[in-house]
């Protein structure tokens, strides 16, 4: 095993004992560089879930971390994020519209399928607790041999190469939550500077022997793979599992699968995804960090003191509350109070009865002569200052935490309308940081599943998840050849009109079906996909993005989709009036109308109607108009001044023709006299033989 060997498709060769051994190096260096981290969210886990060890289990905790982490969930996190595909520039392309939608609703689907609201309340979680969260993504396919309807050229059916011919029957990007412990990365200062990321897998024997057929020999040789865990929990999560680390090499250009303590590496291979940023994980959801290295510190780590003291003072509240109890003294053995009595004053075992054998002694240093209870109004004085300095050390903690600015910010029913808005403003600036840096992760997880989509899925899977259907560039050429051969026989019939001396029917456009016309409005599915493959024009062309995380205000939305309905009717009102006196600025105010309506994000689905409209809109202002229909008195005057042109003319016609006959007697005329002279002079003429 240790002179295996793997070849990429590049040519580049690497041994799998060396490639393991390096990387075992790596990871150990790794976790040395997170080991602090690591100890210091087990505790707090520990503390959150108040798992504490035996020797303080029966100390009480007053759950401070637990509210503040209660209040925050909701704060920083509160909906699933909704994929916003959108063009970058908004202008009109059809091209880039359609792929925009397609891509939109893959990801709506994807996010849904992939139940990506529990991953990200899984993320929060850890962001709030240990100030990092992170996820992976894949891409999974399903293959079925593919059925050409002939038989296969060779014995086994296969291809060229020896592979089965096969086709694609599924395809889908996978999201995978990783546990804070899970994951690693190479030391660096900056994410941009990490150079290895890594997660840790378990799986199942199936799964292990699924995936690494020749894998098991490895880890009987090196007895490498197990976890068995540090208490009872994680040993019954670990059991019958082998945990292996996948691990991303942007340097190196390559990923390495090796299981946790082997000395050999499983598979080195090139990475399956082509990506632009290389690493399948987003930069993770970190909390407080500085510029000094990428090990974040949990917020717990500022208040720890202050809730430390609220341990202690909730400790002896809960002593003295004990001491909160009637005592009563009373003389033993002389008399003085009869078993009666003393049977009265015992109703439970909150009451305390304490007998005095030297009841004279006990009397003469202040006692009274026959029962004497014990003073508690000093316990009670006791008892309230220490909670009143717990209150304050909770308030204290709400200052470090910003959750004060969370409940400065709840309103009342009396206060203004300014007022309340006033105060949810300043109520929500403290954690606005964190809001943003989950909305940032959520969109760089939603950029990187579009990212997939764009390079992985095929046009079939593009259309049948979308509920889209476009046109193939075949069938719209075949269609534009059906329109070029009913122009033709139009041709051929006027021609053949012509030809019998008959007039030519008039042109006729193209008829086809609803479908096929919409059809050819459409752009087609290899346009789109071009343009999807193409990573240097989608990034130019096409902006993914997501909504807000968190709770949406309905008064908001719903004032947003009056401003918009608002704007669109007084924009029309006014526009019409224009357009009816200057008919030329129609397209000015149809582009203004597309301007506003895409800066809604309520009209993104009637702007592809708006700008339907708009074209017709436009086209019929620009084109010459027909002159008006004339009225009855101006039909009277045009028919008068077409019978007086009519008879002018014909008496034009007249007199040239009169000229005409004029003109040809005068020469006949002249004619008849040439001869006569000719005649006449020949006459005279003597003749030339005398």
């Amino acid at each position: 095993m240790d002179d295996e060997a793997t070849t990429l498709p590049g040519g580049e060769q690497y041994d799998l004992a060396k490639v393991g051994a390096h990387w075992q190096l790596e990871l150990e260096r790794g976790q040395r560089y997170f080991k602090s981290w690591i100890d210091r969210c087990t505790k707090i886990e520990k503390i959150y879930l108040q798992q504490a060890d035996q020797a303080n289990a029966a100390k009480r905790r007053f759950p401070m971390l637990w509210a503040n982490i209660s209040v925050l969930q909701p704060a920083v996190y509160a909906r699933v994020p909704q994929p916003v595909v959108e063009r970058r520039f908004k202008d009109s392309q059809p091209v880039a519209r359609m792929a925009s939608e397609l891509v939109e609703r893959n990801l709506a689907f994807t996010a849904d399928d992939a139940d990506l609201d529990s991953l990200m309340r899984a993320v929060r979680d850890d962001f709030l607790l240990c100030a990092r969260g992170t996820v992976w993504l894949r891409y999974e396919a399903d293959f079925e041999p593919l059925d050409i309807g002939v038989e296969p050229s060779n014995a086994t059916g296969a291809d060229v190469d020896g592979s089965p011919a096969e086709q694609i029957t599924d395809e889908r990007v996978c999201l995978d939550y990783v546990h804070w412990s899970d994951f690693l990365h190479s030391p660096a200062r900056r994410w941009k500077d990490v150079t290895w990321v890594a997660r840790r897998v378990p799986m199942t024997d199936e799964e292990f022997d699924k995936r690494f057929p020749e894998g098991r020999a490895s880890l009987a040789a090196n007895g490498a793979g197990s976890n068995h865990g540090t208490n009872q929990t994680e040993r019954a999560q670990n059991e019958g599992k082998t945990y292996v680390w996948e691990i991303w090499c942007k340097s190196e250009n390559y990923t390495v699968w090796i299981a946790e303590g082997s000395p050999v590496a499983l598979e080195v291979s090139e990475p399956p995804l082509k990506l632009t940023r290389f690493f399948p994980c987003p930069r993770p959801a970190f909390g407080t960090l500085s510029t000094s290295s990428l090990i974040p510190v949990p917020d717990y780590v500022y208040y720890q003191q202050q809730c430390d003291e609220i341990d202690m003072l909730t400790k002896r509240v809960n002593k003295l509350t004990d001491q909160l109890r009637l005592k009563v003294f009373y003389p033993s053995g002389d008399g003085s109070v009869s078993p009666a009595i003393e049977k009265a004053m015992r109703p439970d075992n909150d009451t305390v009865m304490v007998p005095i054998p030297e009841w004279a002694a006990f009397t003469d240093k202040g006692g009274s002569n026959a029962i004497v209870t014990l003073p508690i109004d000093e316990v009670q004085k006791v008892i309230v200052a220490c909670i009143e300095v717990r209150k304050q050390l909770v308030e204290d903690v709400y200052q470090i935490t910003g959750i004060s600015d969370i409940v400065r910010g709840d309103t009342q029913a009396s206060e203004t309308a300014t007022a309340q808005r006033i105060k949810s403003q300043w109520g929500s600036i403290r954690i606005r940081d964190r809001q943003a840096e989950l909305a940032r992760f959520a969109r760089d997880i939603v950029n990187l599943a579009g990212e997939i989509i764009c390079d992985q899925f095929q046009p079939e899977t593009l259309m049948l998840v979308s509920g889209i259907q476009l046109p193939t560039a075949a069938q719209k050429q075949q269609v534009e050849m059906q329109m070029q051969q009913q122009q033709m026989a139009q041709q051929q019939a006027a021609m053949r009109a012509q030809q019998m001396g008959q007039p030519a029917p008039p042109p006729q456009p193209p008829q086809l079906p609803p479908e096929m016309q919409k059809m050819m409005e459409q752009p087609t599915i290899d346009e789109v996909v071009e343009l999807l493959r193409n990573d240097s024009v989608r990034g130019f062309r096409i902006d993914i993005e997501t909504d807000s995380t968190i709770e949406p205000d309905e008064d908001a939305e719903k004032q947003r989709r009056m401003e918009f309905v608002q704007m669109v009717g007084g924009f029309m009102q006014q526009a019409g009036a224009i357009a009816q006196q200057t008919p030329m600025l129609v397209p000015v105010m149809v582009e203004t109308l597309l301007f506003a309506a895409r800066g809604f994000r309520a009209g993104r689905q009637l702007e592809n109607t708006l700008e339907q409209v708009g074209a017709q809109l436009s086209q019929s202002a620009t084109a010459p108009k027909p002159p008006p229909e004339p009225t009855p008195e101006q039909m009277i005057n045009l028919k008068t001044a077409q019978v007086k042109a009519g008879a002018e003319e014909k008496k034009a016609q007249l007199s040239v023709a009169q000229a005409q006959i004029e003109h040809q007697t005068t020469v006949e005329q002249a004619r008849s006299d040439m001869a006569a002279q000719a005649l006449q002079q020949f006459q005279q003429q003597p003749p030339a033989y005398q």
